[in-house]
């Protein structure tokens, strides 16, 4: 086989090959439920569409002769309407390059395939913890927390109450059963959930204080039941009536 077929293949793999296999491992993660663990729910049928339209477009590439994707557009047949010079060190660096970055682009890909989906760490959400709120999380329904259901609150809507209230009495009393990991706090710990706008990349993460006596390694995850109160200081805190270790959820995220 020619150095310029291998090349060409080359060429091939990285385009329609790696974009098919990552379109497979897309759908693949739809069929098991487990897209939720990259992408905010609400954008599956985006990304079912692009990975469709990829494999659509995987097919008609084969339509496309081998190493059509070097033509220049224009005709060859004459070797005196160009002066083809040997390899520059400059085009040798960039077959070099080229090379490794399909190696590269190679093993990342074949990792995402072959590698089980994991959540988001603690440690990471802690390392992208800046003592606010998540931006976006529950900010109409604190607006509005007169007249909305603070049952349908998360981790994410009640930190986002918590810290943007002026006036603590509005949630004080309010019953709330929140599932998250514990993380060190004062007076008991905070239990915290990371909060998706769209995908990973931009998770933030979201705390709500506990008033608890119990201590649990950090990390774990509990569903806590109990009730808001405010405290003579203005600030907003969870007591709670029962805290029960439990298993990461199938679903990690809020969104």
């Amino acid at each position: 086989m020619s150095s310029d077929r291998i090349g060409s293949i080359g060429v091939r793999w990285l385009g329609v090959g790696l974009t098919s296999a990552l379109a497979v491992f897309t759908l693949g993660l739809v069929a098991t439920d487990r897209l939720s663990l990259f992408i905010n729910p609400a954008q599956t049928p985006f990304a079912v569409a692009m990975a469709l339209i990829a494999l659509v477009g995987a097919v008609c590439s084969f339509a496309l002769p081998l190493g059509a994707e070097a033509d220049h557009g224009h005709d060859h047949s004459d070797p005196d309407d160009h002066e083809h010079a040997a390899p520059s060190a400059r085009a040798t660096g960039a077959k070099a390059a080229a090379i490794a970055g399909g190696v590269v682009a190679t093993l990342v890909g074949a990792g995402a395939v072959l590698l089980p989906p994991r959540s988001l760490s603690v440690e990471l959400a802690l390392e992208r913890d800046t003592g606010t709120a998540p931006l976006f999380a529950g900010a109409d329904e604190v607006t509005f927390a007169a007249s909305v259901d603070t049952d349908s609150f998360g981790v994410g809507g009640w930190a986002a109450a918590f810290a943007r209230s002026t006036n603590p009495d509005t949630f004080d009393g309010a019953p709330v059963t929140l599932t998250g990991f514990v993380t060190p706090g004062d007076d008991g710990f905070r239990l915290g959930r990371l909060v998706i706008t769209h995908c990973v990349i931009d998770a933030q993460p979201a705390y709500v204080p506990i008033e608890a006596d119990e201590s649990f390694e950090q990390g774990q995850w509990v569903e806590v039941t109990g009730t808001v109160t405010a405290t003579g200081q203005g600030a907003l805190t969870v007591e709670p009536d029962e805290i029960t270790p439990i298993d990461e959820p199938d679903e990690p995220y809020e969104y």
